[in-house]
């Protein structure tokens, strides 16, 4: 690369195009920092269900895509393309700021006009493209606006795929640094600020190559006048490429659902897949620019890569079905989840790159095959970007909201391999004998006869459709058990397995009739002691310290059990039960319907099917009881639920007395993630209680208590409540778990807020704007301290008398239960 000084006035323009693939990858990288950052910040506004996920996506790229189309429009080519991409950057770093300081104001406009069902998903959509579209349309805008710096031949058209390849490699090092580093040890504000400063620092030295470098465009002013005439044959690279681009995205969204089963949802799993699959992006661009130069026939070099690409999806999908999962890996032999990163990424790379790396090369080989001299290369960019762009936002919504829960991802990934297939065959057997490899003056010309051509095409779809039909099932252990496959598997009888629209569930069955819930890799709730333990008293607790609890919100089916807890109180009028994936409800709650008391049928039951945040800052409702059933933290999009901004948010939706219960996991986790989680409630609710759910004396888990008021506990009216007839059924739900009697379960108590104040001194507080928690826990899954947490926790406790007021008698028996001495 030549020193910036060297480039002058008389310096030939390709001097400097190095300098300007630079610039590619300093955009790129600001755009996946901003790209993740919108999607954490926009999930608060739209909910983070695959429907509101999808139209995030779709507007995202969407604004893409009229950006690549309309700068040749509003943008004459008499203008300097530096100048251009540089005004382009600053634009974009202004509107980052702008989201970053807009956004509260929209969530708020947002939440008190939307409501539920249609109208809502729709209104979710135009927010998405009210924060999303302005600036993404200038980032559409970057590369058709630089490709004006060369021209149409095989040596500009390698530049143009350079170009787009240094935006691939930003990309993966802004993918990297958001999801490792920004957002782990700051927070959303800091990665937009760094964002901003890569836009200036590249707008910058984009203008000080413009002074350098000089420009004269010998292309007409297409705002004015006719574009010139495409290469032969170019509607069938647009069809390849925009098949391609719905293909790539949609084999995204299968693999990083299978791949997250395998390695783990953390929120580490998704940035490392999004950059395995942008590395390849890039390879793949990188030896499709020197193809285009060097290959007098792109178009038919093309329909080779969508061949190979038919065979690649193939590749990924047995890997991720018949092989991967069993790879003798155990990830609890190591505490350390970098060590265990290495082989995460081993495995991505295994199965995604090769379709990554075809997937890349294919669009600077679309670009070859539609470029003719004389055209504007803005307007080509534009065009070919789009088409590819049109394809992904097809994919992406189409895999993400309907393909994978209506027919599951095998079918799915059949079908990939089939529309490559269809992209093949558009690309290498053009309609009677026209002509291929027309793109440049004295290029040789090739016909392909007819016979010939349907004997071939015959051929190609026969191997595809033996492709396709080899593509195994995602296998039902790797939905139960994930990670631990290799240690776990044959450990149960599979009951039940379905791919729904957000998750992947399963009912399992050991040998002694235990029944298990699992979500994505992860049981979730089960029939096992410590888990009914702790699933009724996420309900008994306040049910039974609230005077007269009348409506309740449960946050998450699960089994139903915490939900069902309720149905056995007399009082209780309403039960809402707010779960992001329709199946847990319909199909998983009815194999526990006896631990659960069949509580999806009950009559005074409702169900949503929405993202439980959006209910909660949507709905108008009020509740006595706001409880969750339990949802680990290390999974992704999760820890929106243990914020602070949350429990501020439940807290509004509390009637007067009401009270919320949040489960805390001591195990797959560490004393910094508990302190994180018990800290961040504690900083809403400051007369939180802490009661334990020890499992054969060592901490499982434990659940926080809490309320606006200072809890009161009149141990002996409890007892006496307790003791009444249409109680009995409470009594014996509690027993079926191993309380006795009501002393029982007021003994795990553990602690008080104040007095754990010592120990959450160094806690990190999880807020919206930084989502500490999902950081933490994402590097403790393999951790399993929980009984030296416990032990931390129950040495600050202290029976208070200011929470529990009691008879002598009853005062005494209740520190024998706590194991404390008299007092």
């Amino acid at each position: 690369m030549p020193p910036l000084t060297e480039i002058s006035d008389s310096t030939p323009p390709s001097r400097a195009l190095p300098w300007m693939t630079v610039l590619f990858v300093g955009s790129g990288c600001a755009a996946l920092i901003y790209e993740i950052v919108w999607f954490q910040m926009l999930q608060f506004v739209i909910g983070s269900s695959a429907i509101s996920l999808g139209f995030l996506l779709g507007s995202f790229m969407g604004g893409m895509c009229l950006g690549s189309l309309l700068l040749t429009r509003w943008i004459s080519s008499r203008i300097h393309p530096l100048r251009v991409y540089a005004g382009l950057e600053f634009g974009i770093g202004i509107y980052g700021l702008v989201i970053l300081f807009g956004m509260p104001l929209v969530g708020s406009l947002y939440s008190s006009h939307v409501g539920h069902g249609l109208a809502s998903i729709l209104l979710r959509g135009v927010v998405a493209s009210v924060c999303l579209v302005p600036p993404t349309i200038l980032m559409g805008a970057t590369l058709p606006a630089i490709a004006r710096s060369v021209d149409t031949s095989p040596q500009g058209i390698s530049w143009l795929a350079y170009f787009y390849g240094g935006n691939i490699a930003g990309a993966v090092c802004g993918c990297l640094l958001a999801g490792f580093y920004l957002l782990r040890v700051y927070d959303l504000a800091t990665a937009t600020f760094v964002a901003v400063a890569i836009n200036v620092c590249v707008a910058l030295f984009a203008l000080l190559l413009a002074v350098r470098m000089p420009y004269s465009s010998r292309l007409p002013d297409e705002r004015q006048s006719e574009p010139a005439e495409e290469s032969p044959g170019a509607w069938r690279a647009y069809a390849a490429i925009g098949l391609s681009g719905l293909c790539a995205l949609g084999a995204e969204v299968i693999w990083t659902r299978q791949l997250s089963l395998m390695l783990g949802g953390t929120v580490y799993t998704f940035s490392m897949i999004l950059a395995v699959f942008l590395v390849g992006l890039g390879i793949g661009s990188s030896f499709g620019a020197r193809w285009s130069r060097s290959s007098s026939n792109p178009l038919l070099m093309l329909g080779g890569c969508q061949l190979l690409l038919a065979a690649a999806v193939a590749w990924a999908a047995w890997q991720l079905g018949n092989s991967l999962p069993y790879w003798p890996i155990m990830p609890m032999l190591s505490a350390s989840p970098w060590l265990n990163f290495q082989l995460d990424l081993v495995r991505c790379l295994w199965a995604v790159l090769p379709s990554a790396c075809l997937w890349g090369a294919s669009f600077p080989l679309a670009l070859a095959a539609v470029a003719a001299r004389g055209q504007d290369p803005g307007r080509l960019v534009g065009r070919v970007y789009a088409a590819n762009t049109v394809g992904a936002i097809i994919g992406a919504m189409a895999f993400s909201v309907v393909f994978i829960g209506w027919i599951g991802t095998q079918e799915s990934q059949r079908l990939l391999i089939v529309l490559t297939a269809v992209a093949a065959v558009l690309a290498l057997w053009p309609a009677g004998r026209a002509t291929m490899g027309a793109h440049s003056e004295g290029a040789p010309r090739h016909t392909v006869p007819r016979l010939g051509k349907s004997v071939s095409t015959a051929g190609i779809l026969v191997v595809m459709f033996w492709l396709a039909g080899s593509v195994p099932a995602v296998p039902g252990e790797l939905i139960c058990y994930g990670r631990n496959l290799p240690s776990d598997k044959g450990k149960g009888i599979i009951l039940y397995q379905g791919e729904g629209l957000n998750s992947s569930v399963a009912v399992t069955m050991l040998l002694d009739g235990t029944r298990h819930f699992h979500v994505s890799g992860k049981v979730e709730a089960s029939a096992e002691p410590q888990d009914m333990r702790v699933q009724k008293m996420l309900g008994h607790l306040p049910a039974l310290l609230h005077p007269k609890p009348r409506s309740v919100l449960v946050v998450a089916c699960g089994a139903g059990v915490t939900a069902g807890s309720f149905v056995v109180h007399p009082d209780i009028e309403r039960i809402v039960i707010c779960d992001i994936e329709p199946l847990v409800p319909r199909v998983v709650a009815t194999y526990f319907a006896n631990e659960n008391y069949n509580v999806v049928h009950d009559k005074r039951v409702r169900i949503e099917n929405d993202d439980a945040r959006h209910f909660i800052l949507t709905t108008d409702e009020k509740f006595d009881i706001i409880t969750s059933d339990p949802i680990h933290p290390w999974m992704k999009g999760a820890a929106t639920l243990y914020t602070k901004e949350y429990f501020e948010l439940c807290k509004k939706r509390l009637n007067p007395g009401g009270m919320i219960t949040q489960w805390v996991p001591l195990y797959e986790s560490n004393p910094e993630v508990v302190k994180s989680e018990l800290a961040t409630l504690i900083a809403a609710f400051p007369e939180a209680t802490v009661w334990g759910n020890p499992a054969a004396g060592q901490g499982h888990d434990v659940v926080v208590l809490a309320q606006a008021d200072p809890l009161t506990v009149n141990v002996d009216q409890f007892m006496i409540r307790l003791d009444q007839d249409d109680y009995r059924d409470v009594a014996a739900s509690l027993a079926y778990v191993g309380f006795s009697s009501g002393l029982d379960l007021l003994a795990t108590y553990a602690t008080r807020a104040v007095d754990l104040a010592p120990w959450l001194s160094d806690a990190e507080i999880n807020y919206d704007r930084n989502l500490r928690l999902q950081y933490l826990a994402g590097l403790s899954l393999n951790s399993y301290r929980e009984g030296a947490i416990y032990k931390d926790i129950l040495a600050h406790r202290k029976f208070s008398d200011k929470i529990f007021t009691a008879s002598d008698r009853r005062r005494a028996e209740l520190l024998l239960r706590m194991g404390l001495p008299p007092n």
